[in-house]
């Protein structure tokens, strides 16, 4: 009894000299073997090693040794080295990793992953590793000794990292590729000699094995290459860095994507990042410095061409969220990003300045009339489902407004109070009265906003729940010059589950349904009720994507399930869904009811696309498809975090298509402007599109938006195919809000690719400083402690 306890008090005091960094020995379990027997020691150090390392995760800061004041209000830091689940850890010993001779040092400390560490200071000295696998990560330390290692892909030089930081920090993350084609691989890294320092370092390296290599076995296909049917094409190409949770297009040449905190392989300034710029020409992604946790956001154009990013989680650091990356609470956030030419721009976040009046997650955006953004709905707390608890049932504008007696505060909704449970991330169009259609678990409604009135629809048929977690998906149809810009609403997919029930009695077997209901916003359309159609399957989490020629693509979604992670019973790895939908629909709203859906020549995808799946039309006229993450974090087993971009091709891209040449900076209201093109000599009928290509969360496509524009349009005469169009502007801010838009040509239905335009002058929406400066005075910025949300989000 006394030697055992003498041994405890020896691990202990070992313990304490490791943590408050006064023993570093190359082999520290040596103090232990002076004591003991080599097999006894061997045994308490494999027993010991883990504890030590959790006490001394206990003591460091975050990535890179910086943790933002505030970023952990708790104090429990964290240390960056993670392993997917599904995917391969290595440790620095493995027989596999090959190191040059005589120019490593094998060190021991519990600080390291699995307590060793190669070290090397030797100009020259390499590693290198054969893996097979779609990723890789390399972990190892940083600080005043280290210098500059060239990485090396399949022979290739890929990039070069500059390992000196004025703090050491270990199980770092080095590099990480996830744009690798599933086959065999050789990864080496390369001591240059050069930099502040001279050390580099191999402490451990993830691969990324993916289920992608056994589905390519089962079904025999080479997910990489093409896969077309008909005239229809779908081709996977490119990764997005971080996992797409959102989307939006911000330029004719680059989209904006948003994720929550978690280790996605994209890094900025040493941590993982959770946003990003994709270039569609290139396919290369830039990492965006994003502050706060802007999991589950939403989002919308202003009238001056700011994008805003609203709401999100508090940072987490418990068994419910990734760990913490310095990030701060987003619930309150306010985001803002001018996108820019140069690569340059970044996310701006104040929230000592610019915050929301409340916390909301799961929150809708949509642009009104005059330029700002109405915000609705959420929760004031991360979960899953909603309830009278933590639901905000109140909307808020930005700019603040003060409004019906709301001085820059939020505004009660009874509506968003009688909607519960499912009734987060609200469906919301603006109507070209000015008025927002809002759709909400069964019910919808007509919001006049500067009345502060609600308006009551009918409720949708069959017991069809239509938000989340009962994801459906909707779009407003086309405002034509022939409809006289008259707002027709369709809400297809959802899940009629009891939204009472609690998760362990919910299935991701559940059936989801194929129901698509529409209705014409006016008084004859009202009392004729919703309209009911059927998908040719059943659907939750689809995302409907408006098309130039007004058709609707749907894509992604399962047929069984809800959205969410980790909440029902018979759960696929963590998802909440289950049997992806992997053809698209085309739906046709000219077409006499019963046949306006078709899957004819569309291709088949591989990829499933469940719960944090989105898809948008870009201004090439293709449909971008991207993520899939019914995840707590980075998973590689059934269903992963999906990087993979899949771009569906309509018939259309094909085509001989009309060329823009020639298209002003910006139109302003019922005026016209003057746009060349090239057009066939064969062209008998010219119609033109002005979208809002939206901003894509959850199945919701907040702001998108069609409107044809008139035109004086001239053909072109024998065989000189140019010709100039005189496009009038919309007829009013309440027909297309100002802010960005896209101009397509359409030539005999066959449209060209889009060109971004500024609607309206470019300024900014109404900034009502005493309204600011109330919001500021009478709420607080984010007050919620870490760990107080995430799960099944």
């Amino acid at each position: 009894m006394q030697r055992g306890t003498s041994l405890l008090v020896l691990l202990f005091l070992l313990q304490a000299c490791v943590i408050q960094g006064r023993l570093e020995p190359r082999h520290w379990a040596s103090a232990l073997r002076r004591r003991i027997s080599p097999r006894l020691t061997d045994i308490l150090v494999r027993r010991q090693i883990h504890a030590i390392s959790s006490a001394y995760r206990s003591t460091q800061p975050a990535w890179n040794g910086v943790t933002p004041p505030g970023s952990v209000p708790d104090g429990k830091p964290f240390l960056p080295y993670y392993v997917p689940a599904g995917s391969m850890a290595v440790d620095d010993t493995s027989r596999s990793l090959i190191y040059s001779p005589h120019s490593w040092h094998n060190l021991s400390n519990p600080k390291y992953v699995d307590g060793t560490l190669h070290s090397t200071s030797t100009e020259g000295a390499y590693m290198t590793y054969l893996f097979s696998g779609t990723g890789i990560q390399w972990f190892g330390t940083v600080g005043p000794s280290h210098g500059i290692t060239d990485v090396y892909m399949d022979g290739k030089h890929v990039d070069t990292v500059d390992g000196y930081a004025t703090h050491s920090a270990v199980q770092q993350r080095r590099w990480a590729s996830e744009q690798l084609a599933y086959g065999q691989h050789t990864f080496r890294i390369v001591n240059t000699g050069r930099g502040q320092g001279k050390t580099m370092d191999v402490d451990a390296l993830v691969v990324r094995q993916s289920i992608l290599k056994k589905s390519q076995e089962a079904m025999g296909v080479n997910l990489i290459e093409s896969m077309s049917a008909a005239t229809w094409k779908l081709e996977q190409r490119g990764t997005t860095g971080v996992s797409a949770m959102q989307l939006s297009v911000i330029s004719d040449t680059e989209v904006i994507i948003f994720d929550k905190v978690e280790h996605n392989p994209l890094t900025v300034n040493g941590h993982p990042a959770w946003g990003a710029v994709y270039n569609l020409n290139t396919d290369e992604v830039r990492p965006l410095n994003v502050l706060s946790n802007s999991f589950c956001a939403g989002g919308t154009f202003l009238s001056n061409g700011t994008l805003l990013n609203v709401g999100g989680n508090p940072v987490v650091t418990d068994k419910t969220g990734a760990a913490d990356f310095g990030d701060l609470d987003g619930l309150q956030a306010v985001r803002l990003f001018t996108p820019c030419d140069d690569g340059t721009c970044d996310v701006f976040e104040d929230p000592a300045r610019i915050r929301m009046s409340s916390a909301r997650w799961y929150v809708t955006v949509t642009r009104l009339d005059d330029g700002s953004a109405l915000i609705m709905g959420g929760s004031k707390k991360g979960g899953w489902m909603n309830n009278a608890t933590v639901n905000n049932p109140t909307f808020e504008f930005f700019p603040p407004k003060n409004i019906n007696g709301y001085n820059g505060v939020a505004v009660s909704s009874q509506f968003l109070s009688n909607t519960l449970n499912a009734n987060m991330f609200p469906i919301a169009f603006t109507l070209p009265d000015g008025t927002v259609f809002i759709a909400a678990n069964r019910d919808s409604m007509i919001y006049n906003w500067k009345t502060n009135q609600e308006a009551r629809l009918p409720q949708f048929p069959n017991g069809v729940r239509v938000t989340y977690p009962m994801t459906g998906t909707a779009v407003l149809l086309p405002l034509t010059i022939a409809n006289n810009y008259t707002p027709t609403v369709v809400i297809c997919g959802g899940s009629t589950v009891d939204d009472t029930m609690a998760g362990y009695d919910m299935s991701s077997q559940a059936p989801a349904s194929d129901q698509c209901v529409r209705m014409t916003l006016t008084t004859a359309g009202i009392a004729a009720g919703w309209e009911v159609d059927n998908m040719p399957a059943p659907r939750v989490m689809p995302d409907a994507v408006l098309l130039p020629d007004g058709r609707v693509v749907i894509v992604n979604g399962g047929r069984t399930g809800i959205a969410g992670y980790g909440n029902v019973k018979g759960q696929i790895g963590q998802s909440n869904a289950d049997n992806p939908v992997f053809q698209p629909v085309l739906y046709d709203p000219n077409q006499p009811l019963g046949q306006r859906f078709s899957s004819d020549g569309m291709p088949t995808s591989q990829i499933a696309r469940l719960y944090h799946s989105v898809a948008t039309l870009l201004p090439s006229g293709e449909i971008m498809i991207a993520g899939s993450n019914p995840n707590l974090d980075v998973s590689d087993t059934k269903y992963q975090t999906e990087y993979r971009v899949e771009w569906l091709s309509p018939p259309y891209m094909g085509m001989v298509r009309p060329v823009i040449t020639t298209l002003p900076a910006n139109v302003d209201y019922g005026k016209q402007i003057q746009v060349q093109v090239q057009l066939s000599p064969s062209a008998t009928n010219i119609t033109i599109s002005l979208m809002d290509l939206g901003f894509v969360t959850h199945a919701v496509h907040m702001n998108s938006r069609l409107v044809e524009l008139e035109c004086a349009c001239t053909l072109p005469s024998g065989t000189n195919n140019a010709t100039t169009l005189s496009i009038t502007g919309p007829p009013s801010a309440l027909i297309y809000p100002p802010g960005y838009g896209w101009i397509y040509v359409l030539v005999d239905g066959v449209p060209s690719a889009g060109k971004r335009i500024m609607v309206g002058d470019g300024s900014a929406p109404p900034d009502d400083s005493g309204a600011t400066a109330n919001l500021l005075a009478q709420t607080m910025g984010p007050t919620l402690k870490p760990g107080q949300g995430g799960q099944g989000s």
